[in-house]
């Protein structure tokens, strides 16, 4: 008999149970980066879609462009824009997710695009939205 002892590092911790301000900022504005999208007629495919730890914040489609979201909620502007916050090391991690996300939910003829969304929270439940288009790009033959 072969037994498999298996310690969990972290207790899962519902949402609705966090307390750290960044962690509900950032909830906060991919739902509200989700909200904007679908006004914009893009449909969800998912929310938070994980490999491991990592996760691309949302995966959308219109027709067959599928774009992979990475949502920046910021609530001072010295943190630098959102779209600055995506350096070279956060793009590859995106990539490996997104890369799964197409091999096992993707269709032949879809396009693909990174995106991001920088939500600013101006307070008493006002903020804008920025959505920066094709973001960037991956090296040839990625997609």
């Amino acid at each position: 008999m072969l037994l498999c002892a298996m310690t969990l590092t972290r207790e899962f911790i519902p949402t609705s149970r966090w307390e750290d301000l960044r962690q509900l900022r950032g909830l906060w504005g991919e739902r509200t980066a989700l909200a904007y999208l679908v006004s914009c007629g893009w449909d969800v495919e998912a929310h938070r879609f994980k490999l491991g730890r990592h996760d691309v914040d949302l995966v959308v489609r219109r027709g067959d462009l599928v774009a992979f979201v990475e949502v920046k909620t910021r609530k001072f502007l010295t943190q630098g824009s959102g779209v600055e916050a995506v350096g070279a090391r956060k793009q590859s991690t995106i990539a490996k997710v997104a890369s799964l996300w197409r091999l096992r939910y993707g269709r032949p003829k879809d396009k693909y695009r990174f995106d991001v969304v920088s939500v600013r929270d101006l307070g008493s439940g006002q903020c804008t939205v920025e959505h920066v288009e094709d973001a960037w790009r991956l090296g040839r033959g990625w997609f």
